[in-house]
């Protein structure tokens, strides 16, 4: 069902794509066919009114008088001997199609020798007011005989007579109408062209839309792997969209995945500072309950049982302050930052080693000065925990050496036994906290807080070992100072 309601309104809007362009088109179409219309219909009535001003223009200029005219028809060569030059005049008189009335002065129709007026020939008399006005004007206009429309055009003969003449214009209105079909029947099958081949590219366009609507409903259902696939020939916009939401959909993925895997190891981080926890605070309560039940009568006894109460809670203490160094740099504190010197504090660690434990070989390679910009107590505490893993995973005559260097613009500080080395199962979980190479002592904290101290510098750290070859950890921080 979350599919198949954006599928609709995919549709929806092809639909509307498509109704907006047939509509625009049909427009258009109405437009063109009403100018083109009216410029066909102004073309065939300026011919018709150019017939009738030319037929006016010739009674006129031949000074032709009623009388002539009626000789004329009775002789029966009316069209011929109009007006001198033959041929010529018979342009005088309208066209077959065209009606032809004289009218005397009030306006009635007259015969003309022995034809008397037709009845379309008193209609046009009966259509016309004033005659004198219609040929006192060379303006052709228009009148309606019989239900049909015409135009007309008087002209006043030599005698006075007023002469009416008007022609039919039905075969202007009838190619008007044919033409009229014509565009309309060509409109309709464009229209329909216009609409398939719409929906069509309408489909084609809109697909990449619909893959993303699919993609968006498959990620709500659960799976964030899905990404809006390419499609063949993109429109740029599309295209920039896709893009953009395919890499949305992988920052979203990874941010799901980061969540995930870091409410995992929070859970597994309060397993493991619950068990920690757990095993001095049952060593002290066991002690504390033999105290209450007297059971520490012998003071030796007691002296013991009151000093690993203290062991227990100093391991818990510093279990505690690892745990509260951690939050603090997960929450990304803000250091001090200055000008410090890796070969001094390399020489103090050295120092200090050298006093824990006087028996070890140990090699310094720190000399001349290193300065690099960063917190000095947080180096010294990388060092530290560096030198207590050295101490308590590998015998006392493993040498070590520690080493400074800068390089290619960075600054490199290494630690490095001849211990037992680590496998390349505990080398991939050495920075987890809570790990224990072997289940060997300590809190497991100790390389948790060099990552996240170096870390906060910038910096990384790397391990270099193998079973029997020892440890190296490489600790590389930008060889920036400050001003």
């Amino acid at each position: 069902m979350r599919r198949a309601r954006p599928h609709r309104g995919m549709s929806s809007l092809r639909a509307k794509l498509t109704w907006v362009n047939v509509a625009l088109l049909a427009l258009g179409v109405i437009v063109a066919t009403g100018v083109s219309v009216m410029g066909m219909r102004h073309y065939l009535l300026d011919n018709v009114d150019s017939e009738l001003t030319q037929s006016r223009s010739s009674l006129l200029a031949t000074g032709i008088t009623m009388k002539d005219i009626e000789r004329l028809s009775e002789l029966g060569i009316a069209l011929d001997k109009l007006s001198p030059g033959g041929k010529e005049h018979a342009s005088a008189l309208p066209r077959g199609d065209t009606v032809f009335v004289a009218v005397d002065k009030g306006g009635k129709p007259v015969a003309i020798g022995s034809l008397v007026p037709t009845p379309r020939q008193r209609a046009l008399a009966a259509a016309v007011d004033d005659p004198g006005a219609v040929a006192d004007s060379a303006e052709p206009r228009d009148v309606t005989l019989d239900g049909d429309a015409h135009r007309m055009v008087g002209a006043e003969l030599a005698d006075g007579t007023t002469v009416l003449m008007a022609a039919d214009t039905e075969d202007v209105e009838s190619g008007i109408k044919k033409a009229l079909r014509l565009d309309a029947a060509f409109g309709v099958v464009l229209l329909g062209l216009l609409a398939v081949l719409t929906m069509i590219a309408a489909h084609h366009r809109l697909r990449p839309l619909e893959d993303m609507v699919e993609t968006a409903s498959a990620i709500a259902e659960g799976d964030l792997t899905r990404r809006v696939p390419s499609s063949r020939a993109p429109a740029t916009e599309t295209e920039q969209l896709r893009l953009a939401l395919n890499s949305m959909l992988h920052q979203v993925e990874s941010a799901f995945e980061t969540r995930e895997r870091s409410s995992a190891q929070l859970r597994r981080f309060v397993a493991d500072a619950s068990h920690e926890l757990r095993t001095p605070l049952s060593a002290i309560r066991g002690y504390l309950q033999l105290y209450d039940k007297g059971m520490l009568r012998d003071p030796a006894e007691r002296t013991r049982a009151w000093s690993r109460v203290l062991a227990e809670t100093d391991r818990m203490g510093r279990l505690v302050d690892e745990l509260l160094t951690l939050a603090r740099l997960d929450q990304q504190p803000e250091l001090r930052f200055r000008n410090v010197d890796l070969s001094r504090l390399v020489r103090d660690a050295a120092d200090d080693l050298r006093v824990q434990e006087p028996e070890r070989p140990l090699t310094v390679r720190a000399d001349g000065s290193v300065l690099v910009h960063a917190d000095e107590s947080g180096m010294r505490q990388v060092l530290g925990n560096l030198l207590a893993n050295v101490r308590v995973h590998t015998p006392g005559d493993a040498p070590v050496t520690l080493g400074v260097e800068r390089q290619d613009g960075l600054v490199r500080l290494r630690v490095a036994d001849r211990g037992p080395g680590l496998s390349e199962a505990d080398a991939a979980r050495v920075f987890d906290r809570f790990f224990r190479a072997g289940g060997g002592a300590g809190s497991g904290l100790g390389m948790a807080i060099v990552q996240g101290v170096v870390a906060a510098h910038d910096g990384q750290v790397e391990v270099e070992t193998a079973p029997g070859s020892g440890l190296t950890v490489t600790v590389t921080l930008p060889a920036r100072t400050g001003g």
